[in-house]
């Protein structure tokens, strides 16, 4: 009898290490747990990648400011060309990007970021001549909200506009 104890004590433990594995209540869990964090994620991925385009049109706006003091300098004026600055800005997926005279073009002139995208804001530059030291004064300013309308110029070189705000 002890020996025909043992062989079905055996055969129950075999029986056991067949039977493992996931039941379905635990893999819903597992699912659920994995929807959620998901849920939680997502956005905050998304906005991360939003503040990650955004900068391609912070840094080009900087560098086309950049640009016009340059240019300034060595022609005594500014320019609606950007072309002409010689910095190889160009518009891409996000961003549209231009030149234009706030007052006149030989004063002030703002370089403008337009995106072309709802979800990321503009960016706008002003390059200002100052005429008491003979040196220029440059501002970067960000639309207060998102969308493809045009971000507008600054007021001056120490304020940007209602719509911006300055960085």
């Amino acid at each position: 009898m002890k020996t025909e104890l043992k062989v079905k004590f055996l055969q129950h433990l075999n029986q056991k290490k067949q039977d493992r594995g996931f039941t379905l209540i635990e893999l819903l869990v597992v699912i659920i747990i994995i929807g959620i964090l998901s849920a939680i994620a997502l956005p905050s991925f998304l906005s991360q990648v939003a503040k990650a385009r955004q900068s391609e049109g912070k840094a080009n706006v900087g560098s086309l400011n950049r640009a016009q003091q340059t240019y300034y300098f060595e022609k005594e004026t500014f320019t609606n060309d950007i072309n002409s600055l010689g910095i190889g800005i160009s518009t891409t997926n996000n961003y549209s990007y231009s030149a234009a005279a706030i007052t006149s073009i030989t004063d002030d002139v703002a370089n403008k970021a337009r995106s072309l995208n709802v979800d990321l804001k503009g960016y706008v530059g002003g390059v200002f001549k100052n005429t008491v030291a003979g040196t220029t004064k440059v501002i970067l300013c960000e639309a207060n909200s998102t969308g493809q309308s045009d971000p507008g110029v600054p007021d001056s070189s120490t304020y940007c506009s209602s719509t911006l705000s300055r960085l």
